[in-house]
C-alpha cells in the first residue's frame, strides 16, 4: 500500500505542517514558514517558483511535499488550493497576473491551463456519478438548472441545449427575482442541478437547501467535495477548475455539459429528430440563419 495519503482533509494541512515542523530540514522549514505567511499565493505557484521565492532547490520543495505525505508537489498544491479558493479575493487573483510577462506567454499559459484542467477532469471524473446525473435528468418531471455569477454561463449553455431535447427545463434567471420564487413549485420527481465554482455563491447552496427540503433530487457540478453545494447533493460530479488568474476556468465544465447533452440526447433520439425537423422549417420560414 502506498505511503502517501493524497486524500487527507486539506483543512488539516496547516496543522500537519506545524506538527512536523521541528523534524523538517532547514530548507523545508523555510518552505513551511513561507506557506504559513503566503499560503494563498503558494497555492498557485509552481514548485520551481516556490523554490526561487524561498531560496531552495525545486527538489527540496518536492521532498517537502513528500514529507507531509503527498505523492508529489501537485497534490500538496491541490490541498492548498482547497484552503484558499473560496476566500481568495478578486484583488488577490489579479496579483496572479504578475506571472504573465507578455501577450504570447499569456495566451499559451491560459490555453495550457485549460488543457490541464480538461486532462485532469478526464483522469479523475467519476463515470458512475456522470451516469447518475444523466439518468436523473432523463427521468425528471421538471428540471431546474442553477448557476450564479460566472457559473451562470455554463447553466445557460446547458439549459439551452437540453431545451432542444426535453420540454421540462428551466434555467433560473438572475434577472427574474429570487431563485426560490422561480422554483416555488419544486417537489418530488423534480431535479435541481446546481453549477458552482469558486468563489462559491451562497445563493447556490441556499437554493439547493430549499429544493432538498421540498423533496427534489439535488445534483451538482462543482470542483470539490468541500464545495458547499456538494454536501447538499444526492450526486456530485467533480470537474477541475484551477484558476489561471482572476477569471475562472470553465472550459472543462462546458465540455462536461456537452457530454451530458449528448448522453441525454441519445435517450431521446427519435423525439429530437422530429423536434429539430420542425425547427428547421421554422428557421427557414423566418430566415434565421445565413
Amino acid at each position: 500500500m502506498s505511503e502517501y495519503n493524497d486524500n487527507k482533509n486539506s483543512k488539516e494541512l496547516i496543522q500537519v505542517i506545524k506538527e512536523k515542523y521541528n523534524r523538517l530540514s532547514k530548507g523545508q522549514k523555510l518552505i513551511a514558514q513561507y506557506i504559513f505567511n503566503h499560503y494563498d499565493k503558494v497555492a498557485f505557484m509552481t514548485a520551481s517558483k516556490l523554490g526561487v521565492m524561498v531560496g531552495v532547490s525545486e527538489s527540496t520543495v518536492v521532498r517537502f511535499a513528500n514529507t507531509l505525505g503527498y505523492s508529489g508537489y501537485p497534490k500538496l498544491q491541490e490541498a492548498l488550493q482547497e484552503l484558499v479558493k473560496n476566500k481568495l479575493t478578486t484583488v488577490q487573483r489579479v496579483e496572479m497576473l504578475n506571472d504573465y510577462t507578455n501577450d504570447g506567454t499569456t495566451l499559451e499559459k491560459v490555453l495550457k491551463a485549460d488543457i490541464d484542467n480538461i486532462r485532469d477532469t478526464i483522469d479523475d471524473i467519476d463515470i458512475n456519478a456522470f451516469n447518475e446525473v444523466c439518468e436523473a435528468l432523463s427521468k425528471a418531471r421538471r428540471i431546474y438548472i442553477v448557476g450564479m455569477r460566472s457559473s451562470y454561463v455554463v447553466a445557460r449553455y446547458l439549459g439551452f441545449y437540453l431545451n432542444l431535447i426535453l420540454d421540462n427545463v428551466q434555467v433560473i434567471r438572475l434577472d427574474m427575482g429570487e431563485p426560490f420564487e422561480q422554483m416555488i413549485r419544486v417537489g418530488e420527481g423534480d431535479v435541481v442541478l446546481a453549477i458552482s465554482f469558486p468563489r462559491y455563491s451562497k445563493k447556490s447552496s441556499q437554493t439547493l437547501q430549499f429544493a432538498k427540503e421540498r423533496g427534489a433530487t439535488v445534483l451538482s457540478l462543482t470542483d470539490s467535495h468541500f464545495a458547499p453545494v456538494s454536501s447538499l447533493s444526492d450526486t456530485t460530479l467533480l470537474i477541475k477548475s484551477a484558476m489561471a488568474s482572476f477569471v475562472d476556468s470553465l472550459v472543462p465544465a462546458l465540455s462536461v455539459a456537452n457530454a451530458i447533452i449528448v448522453t441525454v440526447g441519445k435517450n431521446e433520439k427519435e423525439d429530437i429528430t422530429n423536434y429539430l425537423e420542425d425547427l428547421e422549417e421554422v428557421w427557414d420560414k423566418y430566415d434565421v440563419y445565413e
